[in-house]
């Protein structure tokens, strides 16, 4: 593919989603079974999964759906208004919903077609279910009617598909709409290689629940991908060497109250092994050592996890150059907040580089120059997106010569182009800014800066894609 398709095809997904999937792996899209937080709502879900920094999520029937609907729990029975209210939160923090399970399939046609239609009301791709074989028939003929793809799913022996055999006999004559959910873990515990199974399922994985079990106690327990007897990673290697393309969901079934270190780990384990198979472009901002950072005072800014803390403070400079490119990050601003993210910088201590500002909003606050999202004294943010004081948001900005645009907890703020500021200290609405250079000579390569204006800031999950 050219160059230029490429990366115009990356800034318009980022355009059309809101923010972009940052994933690592070309092809692969890793996501949250929102099983793993069965103890937590499906909001609460969102906000663990964002913290995390995942872009995926696949849902299960019966999860409470928040703190402010009661009993109310998230399934195919959802009315109109709460379908609504998921879709806009879930495009809020950037998270895409595109598995539905596991799904009790009832055999009646009606029933099934509620399930569907609801699947596609809600963008998901994939329901997850254990059918009667005797359904199936009706079953394929809606998928191809909702476009939408049925996995059938393996619970442990004596679960009706524990064995892959059995699912495969289920394929067997039909189009590629109906293949395996792979649940690696639920093998384990069935006594089964979950390598050889998915060498069985060759050609009929449509998605992967993944889990890493140690075996060698009783109960058998899940542990962090790569520890225990170590399955994961041969699995993952597998699966690219069978060009699989799809969703590999983390369930992780342990640790109910507090799995969030657990998960990190796994997230961290499946970066860096599928970043060396088939990488994306995807890459940290930072390193974890901050050994590629330029910092105004020494040990200014500490890497803790995916979460950039201020210290001793000072602005924190990557020492590579970057000229078209995609940033993807989180920050949590505090009373007072004033930051910002320098972007194509020549040198630290003379500042006319472009800066989309980070600062403590309140709602309804009116935006100006200086306001959250916008580029500090050019242009105001077109929308007031920030969340209160104290929350996390999320923000993508996209550098494409002269173009920069802004994204912010899923809201397109700003979309403008350097080459109409023509003056230096003029704007093209005739407003002033302090700048002694017109934005359109500004070099269009540079290093990205993240500013300590003496004020609270924290950043996260901090990820570029450099475009051609």
């Amino acid at each position: 593919m050219e160059p230029t398709t490429m990366r115009a095809i990356a800034i318009a997904a980022v355009l059309m989603l809101g923010h972009p999937a940052a994933d690592v792996y070309d092809g692969w899209r890793l996501a949250i079974q929102n099983w793993s937080f069965n103890r937590f709502t499906v909001f609460e879900a969102m906000e663990k999964a964002s913290a995390l920094g995942l872009d995926w999520m696949e849902a299960y029937p019966g999860q409470i759906l928040s703190s402010q609907t009661g009993n109310v729990v998230f399934d195919h029975n959802l009315s109109d208004q709460l379908r609504q209210q998921v879709k806009e939160r879930l495009a809020s923090f950037g998270i895409r919903l595109v598995n539905y399970g596991v799904v009790s399939m009832p055999q009646q046609e009606e029933q099934c077609r509620q399930i569907f239609s609801f699947a596609k009301q809600m963008g998901i791709e994939t329901i997850i279910a254990e059918p009667p074989q005797s359904s199936l028939d009706m079953l394929e003929r809606l998928c191809r009617q909702y476009q939408i793809r049925l996995a059938i799913h393996n619970h442990p022996r004596p679960s009706p598909y524990w064995d892959p055999n059995t699912v495969l006999a289920a394929c067997n004559g039909r189009s590629s709409w109906i293949g395996a959910c792979a649940d690696t873990g639920h093998w384990v515990r069935s006594g089964l290689d979950p390598l050889d199974c998915l060498r069985r399922l060759r050609g009929r994985v449509i998605c992967v629940h993944m889990k890493e079990i140690d075996a060698t106690t009783q109960p058998m327990v899940d542990v962090i991908w790569g520890k225990g007897q170590g399955r994961v990673g041969a699995q993952l290697r597998e699966l690219h060497e069978q060009g699989f393309r799809g969703v590999i969901s983390i369930e992780y079934e342990a640790d109910w109250q507090d799995n969030i270190a657990q998960i990190a780990g796994c997230i961290g384990f499946y970066n860096r092994l599928a970043a060396g198979l088939r990488p994306s472009g995807w890459r940290p901002l930072f390193s974890e050592d901050l050994s590629d950072a330029t910092m105004a005072k020494p040990g200014g800014w500490q890497m803790i996890g995916q979460v950039l803390e201020k210290k001793a403070g000072g602005d924190i400079w990557t020492k590579a150059t970057y000229g078209n490119f995609i940033l993807d990050l989180q920050f949590k601003t505090e009373k007072g907040t004033n930051s910002g993210v320098f972007l194509r910088a020549q040198r630290p201590e003379w500042l006319p580089w472009p800066e989309v500002q980070i600062q403590d909003e309140q709602p309804g606050q009116p935006m100006d120059r200086h306001s959250c999202g916008g580029i500090y004294d050019i242009i105001a943010p077109s929308a007031n997106a920030v969340r209160p004081t104290g929350q996390w948001n999320r923000m993508t900005i996209v550098a494409d010569g002269p173009f920069i645009t802004v994204v912010l907890n899923g809201q397109q703020v700003v979309d403008m182009d350097l080459n109409l500021w023509t003056e230096p200290k003029r704007n093209p609405d005739g407003s002033t800014n302090k700048f002694d250079v017109a934005y359109k000579d500004l070099p269009r390569v540079g290093m990205i800066g993240l500013q300590d204006h003496q004020t609270p800031i924290t950043f996260r999950n901090l990820r570029i894609r450099p475009l051609p």
